[in-house]
């Protein structure tokens, strides 16, 4: 009997190990969770964790806990989540920066972007707006095009940072549109912006909502929208695509990310509870008045569209030979 409980002993303790995994699975959660916000308390995407994740706890029973990491363009906080258990019990809010952009632009990164995460959903998406200064004598996109091309390297645009999704987007249009444009880098969007209210700059890509108050305040002209979609916030501005520059697409987005590995019982448990939190009416309201759409993607989706980012700002991104350390 003893020579059979040893031979037996080694499979009994698998047995054990995957039943004590499938209960906490089960359980999942059992504790509060940890959300890494990659970025500083309230700013955009800080603003966007707490309202999906206080539903979502209302939803679990359990306190989501929102932290705000901080630092080297959203780098520090996507490490800290790379190198976690992956138990579920730490989440990241991933953006377009930190996850698709970030690989490309810096040399070195000690987390790969491609394979140290499990997708759970993209949450959000949300288009730049085009404003040129009020003194520029350009209304449309089209005439803004031309007006380059008759003096190229001679029009300055404002980007809320080197390498940021603003500067990409920028790098993207001008290549679409064969033009040269100035670009100038800001310490955020919205020093970017004013330097256009003010006239000091002659446009930027600015961020909806910010910029559709500026445009509807007569305080800079809208020509276009990035988004493949018009926004609710300018419904009467064109989007790039359909204003002269045929297949131009640029949005940024919000997603939740877990530690590669995190096993899928968990993953199906928040994306329920996520996309859930995405219908209410009541949150699409308040993100529309930001110029956010909510999205509410599959985890196979929200992969296959984060691989597809990481292939299409590299390309921009190789053209452009921007790189940061």
């Amino acid at each position: 009997m003893r020579s059979i409980l040893k031979a037996v002993a080694p499979t009994l303790a698998i047995c054990f190990a995957a039943l004590g995994a499938s209960h906490a699975e089960a359980a999942y959660p059992d504790r509060p969770v940890k959300v890494i916000v990659p970025f500083a308390a309230g700013g955009g995407a800080d603003i966007v964790a707490r309202l999906v994740f206080k539903g979502v706890s209302e939803q679990l029973g359990q306190p989501f806990i929102i932290d705000n990491r901080g630092g080297a363009g959203g780098i520090i906080g996507t490490d800290a989540v790379a190198k976690a258990a992956p138990d579920g019990y730490t989440l990241l809010l991933g953006q377009s920066g930190p996850n698709a952009i970030n690989p490309s632009v810096y040399s070195k990164l000690p987390y790969d972007a491609r394979r140290d995460f499990a997708t759970i959903t993209q949450l959000t998406s949300y288009p730049y707006v085009v404003a040129v200064k009020k003194q520029l004598p350009v209304n449309t996109l089209a005439e803004l095009i031309e007006l380059a091309k008759r003096q190229p390297r001679t029009l300055t645009l404002s980007t809320a940072g080197q390498g940021s999704s603003a500067h990409l987007a920028v790098e993207l249009f001008m290549r679409q549109a064969d033009i040269s444009l100035i670009p100038v880098p800001y310490k955020g969007a919205g020093p970017a912006l004013l330097d256009v209210v003010g006239g000091v700059v002659d446009m930027t890509f600015g961020d909806a909502a910010s910029a559709s108050k500026q445009a509807q305040a007569g305080n800079v002209k809208a020509v276009a929208v990035t988004g493949a979609r018009r926004s609710p916030l300018l419904p009467d501005v064109p989007t790039v695509a359909e204003a002269g520059v045929p297949g131009y697409e640029a949005s940024a987005w919000h997603g939740v990310l877990a530690p590669r590995g995190t096993p899928e019982p968990i993953i199906q448990t928040l994306h329920a509870s996520i996309v859930k939190v995405l219908a209410d009416p009541a949150l699409k309201e308040r993100l529309a008045q930001d110029g956010i759409e909510t999205v509410g993607s599959t985890p196979e989706e929200f992969n296959r569209s984060l691989q597809a980012e990481i292939e299409k700002w590299l390309k921009v991104v190789k053209d452009a030979g921007i790189k940061l350390e």
